[in-house]
């Protein structure tokens, strides 16, 4: 006795007949969004001035900081807040000394690239 085929078709079958989708309208919908009107180009950022970013490791028991500094007329919160950023972008600790911001480890292609988009004009200070 030989045992019932199991085997599913792969010939395509019928073609299907019922599309649940045929009984719908856009009748009694909301307009779609309208194009919305060609916005104008930002303006660019406003230059805040230059800012020296180091690498250092003396005095710190061997261990690598960045730290940022020569911000010209900025208060301290806005260097706290402008520092928390940082931080959490590197996903690394730091801390707001002497009117510098100090990260740990060698992060100074990504503090260059937040402070190039926060106005700032970086440059890479030291070795």
């Amino acid at each position: 006795m030989a045992k019932p085929s199991k085997r599913i078709p792969t010939d395509g079958g019928a073609p299907l007949t019922h599309n649940p989708f045929g009984a719908l309208s856009a009748a009694g919908l909301p307009a779609g969004p309208e194009a919305a009107p060609a916005a104008a180009t930002p303006a660019p950022p406003k230059q805040r001035g230059r800012v020296e970013i180091r690498r250092q490791t003396a005095h710190r028991g061997g261990k690598t900081v960045t730290v940022v500094s020569g911000f010209v007329g900025i208060a301290l919160a806005e260097k706290e807040e402008l520092a928390r950023r940082l931080q959490k972008s590197c996903g690394v600790g730091g801390t707001v000394k002497d009117g510098q911001i100090e990260l740990h480890g060698d992060q100074r292609e990504a503090v260059v690239r937040m402070l190039t988009e926060a106005g700032f004009r970086p440059v890479l200070a030291g070795g």
